[in-house]
Formats: structure tokens, C-alpha cells, sequence
């Protein structure tokens, strides 16, 4: 498994992912935010090339002022982590995060943060797992103003 930065090749393997890991949200949609990421260069975005040369997941990190538990300004963040069910407990997340982590350092950063859905074990557990620590839970609300 070869964890590298991705390239204009990827694009094709990188929306089939994100079509996985965000179902609700449209091809043309996903389109329009993976060219934002490739035109932003604290956006970096990482992925775990199979021996056959297809990607078996990716993680979009980021940079931000703020984040819940965080004691500095600005840190990493990992805004989307994704491993194909296949290739899951076999260290490829671990790599993806370490890469996001090594990007992080280079930049003079601290800390990277991250988050996930309340009801998401799986990704809880992977974090805590990578020495994550769980800082706050979040429940939000909206109303629709007629």
C-alpha cells in the first residue's frame, strides 16, 4: 500500500470514495468541492494506492482558526477520512492519518483535529485507536423559518 498525495489521475477513484463516504450529497456537488480542495494548498488531500494502481482510500485534511479542544490557533484537521471496507484494521487509515499528521508538523503545527457523527463507533473507535482523544459532543438543531 502506497500512501501519497493525490494526482489529477486520481480524480475519477477520489469521487467514486466520496460518493461512498457522503451518499448524500450529489456527483456534481462533490465535483464542485474536490476542485476547491485542488486549487486550495492547505487542503491537502491523501490516498492509498493498491498494488493494481486503484485507490483504496483517501483523507482530505485542512486547516482551521479553531477546533473544539484544540489549546492552539490554527491546527490541522481531518476533514474527510475514508478506507474501502476491504482494506479496514490493516493500517491503511493509520498511514492516511499519519501522512495528514507529518503535513501538519511541516507547517509548524501542533495539534490536528478531527470529528465525526455521534453514532459513528466505527470512526470513534478508529480515532481513539490513532490517540485521538474525544473532547465534547455536539447535538444541533435548526429550524426551517416560514
Amino acid at each position: 500500500m502506497n500512501i501519497r498525495r493525490l494526482q489529477p489521475s486520481d480524480w475519477d477513484e477520489w469521487l467514486r470514495m466520496r460518493c461512498a463516504l457522503w451518499d448524500d450529497t450529489t456527483p456534481e456537488e462533490h465535483r464542485a468541492e474536490m476542485r476547491s480542495l485542488l486549487a486550495d494548498p492547505d487542503s491537502p488531500v491523501f490516498v492509498a494506492e493498491c498494488s493494481d494502481g486503484r485507490l483504496g482510500g483517501f483523507l482530505e485534511g485542512g486547516i482551521r482558526n479553531y477546533a473544539e479542544g484544540c489549546d492552539t490557533s490554527p491546527v490541522g484537521y481531518i476533514e474527510g477520512w475514508y478506507v474501502e471496507a476491504h482494506l479496514r484494521r490493516k493500517g491503511v487509515g493509520r498511514a492516511l492519518v499519519a501522512a495528514m499528521e507529518d503535513w501538519a508538523r511541516e507547517r509548524g503545527l501542533t495539534e490536528v483535529a478531527s470529528d465525526t457523527w455521534l453514532e459513528n463507533e466505527i470512526s470513534i473507535l478508529a480515532h481513539q485507536r490513532l490517540g485521538y482523544q474525544e473532547v465534547e459532543r455536539v447535538v444541533c438543531f435548526v429550524k426551517k423559518l416560514g
